[in-house]
């Protein structure tokens, strides 16, 4: 069964699309019970092609991936989910999506967790969104073997390239990447005015950002003044309350907005009122938000410059080239993982063979057991238990090593042929096992005969 994903992030697909297949909150949750709808996991045979989901979404990127029946297929039934999903057109859609499948997807993912995929390379925060994704769809039902192998490989990838090499050591996140853009754009921020908006965890990351680059004044405002009023507490700024947006901007010489909202907050309207109170100083705007906070108009105003998040690339320093000179260490990193995952995804495919196997020389032993000791009179219940235990150690230690063969040859990738010979060899029935969440969160497990001793 391959894995596959579909997707789009920041290098194929503009912040305007990228904004509107934007899921976080209730939407997320919506779209994982709409996806549970379309999988086989229940028993409810929605679906033939795929078989298990994860959504991962963040700023930059929108990928959907799964454990299907065929890649083809797959791709096709993701695509169908994420139209119907948005209600936009496939044709507008398909020309910024990306589709791999088995190693490719894996290796993917495996990128994605240790940032190398990132817009800012190395960022921390894509591993825990990794992890959050993979737990959402956890908690809906989504997962199976299949995906939870492979998330944990690349969750595993992720935490090795931030503790083994320099790909995360050099700070360079988005919300840096923000103040840094600030700071050349204004100069020093230990000398300038500097309005945060928003105060969610966006904004709580903007916050620590501005406090590393020596920002000194900071005033925070967002539409829950309390929140506003909390985040400046631990930030030694202050808060304002959002009725006094206009005065907040002709104050500032520098404007982070770093908001949750599903919607622009800021409108030519508010910044065009703070103009007239500004004496002709130039005020630039800084907008992290995925949707955006500020809307388009803004930047068109005399004075005004506006950039969003797919300007901030600009922004990296010199940080961006010690990051880079660990690519070729992480990228060995997620290769290892990768083939891990690969290795037991292979050989995953020989164990219904091999449960097939056991489960037909257990009934051929006990069979064998029972017509000795019914010719066998007088025996104590030690004597049977010796002839018992005698029995299932011979068939185990003779299926010991084709077991390990099975597998091993699975693992290079001739498991099908090797499975299929001993399937003719034992005259063993095709049977189908569950490859979902009826095996729990793992494989059924081939289990020797037992011995009881």
């Amino acid at each position: 069964m391959p894995v596959i994903v579909v997707g789009l992030n920041h290098q194929t697909a503009p912040i305007e699309l990228r904004e509107q297949l934007a899921l976080a909150g209730c939407k997320l949750d919506a779209a994982l019970e709409e996806l549970n709808g379309r999988l086989p996991l229940n028993g409810n045979g929605a679906s033939t092609a795929l078989r298990e989901g994860v959504i991962l979404s963040t700023c930059n990127r929108l990928e959907v991936y799964a454990a299907a029946s065929d890649a083809a297929a797959g791709w096709a039934a993701i695509e169908t989910f994420l139209t119907e999903l948005h209600g936009i057109s496939l044709d507008v859609l398909a020309p910024h999506l990306y589709r791999k499948a088995g190693e490719e997807a894996a290796l993917h993912l495996t990128h994605v967790a240790a940032g190398l995929d990132s817009m800012v390379l190395g960022e921390p925060q894509i591993l825990g969104q990794v992890t959050a994704a993979f737990e959402h769809a956890r908690a809906a039902g989504a997962t199976g073997a299949t995906l939870s192998h492979l998330f944990a490989h690349a969750a595993h990838a992720g935490k090795r390239a931030r503790t083994d090499t320099d790909i995360s050591r050099y700070t360079m996140s988005v919300s840096h990447a923000a103040a840094l853009l600030l700071e050349k754009k204004i100069g020093s921020l230990a000398e300038a005015n500097v309005l945060l908006v928003g105060a969610g965890e966006m904004a709580e990351m903007a916050a620590r950002a501005l406090e590393g680059q020596g920002a000194a004044h900071v005033t925070c405002i967002n539409r829950t003044y309390s929140s506003a009023e909390a985040l400046a507490r631990r930030l030694g700024g202050r808060a304002m309350n959002w009725y006094y947006l206009p005065e907040a901007l002709a104050w500032a010489d520098g404007v982070l907005a770093a908001t949750g909202a599903p919607h622009t907050v800021i409108d030519a309207g508010d910044v065009g009122s703070a103009l007239s109170m500004r004496d002709g100083r130039p005020l630039t705007l800084v907008d992290i938000a995925v949707p955006r906070d500020i809307e388009d108009e803004v930047g068109e105003l005399p004075g005004v410059s506006l950039y969003d998040i797919d300007d901030l690339q600009a922004a990296v320093d010199d940080n961006l080239a010690q990051r880079q000179a660990a690519i070729p260490d992480v990228q060995t990193i997620c290769a290892g993982e990768t083939a891990c995952f690969m290795d037991w995804l292979r050989s995953r495919g020989a164990v219904p063979t091999i449960v097939d196997l056991r489960q037909k020389a257990a009934g051929v032993a006990e069979a064998e057991i029972e017509r000795a000791l019914n010719r066998l009179d007088g025996l104590s219940e030690r004597d049977q238990e010796v002839i018992s235990v005698m029995a299932h150690r011979i068939v185990n230690k003779l299926l010991h090593e084709p077991t390990v063969r099975l597998r091993e040859r699975a693992a290079n990738g001739n498991g099908v042929d090797y499975a299929s010979t001993v399937r003719d060899l034992f005259a063993l029935e095709e049977t189908h096992h569950n490859p979902g969440p009826a095996d729990g969160e793992s494989e059924p497990q081939p289990q020797e005969l037992p011995i009881r001793d």
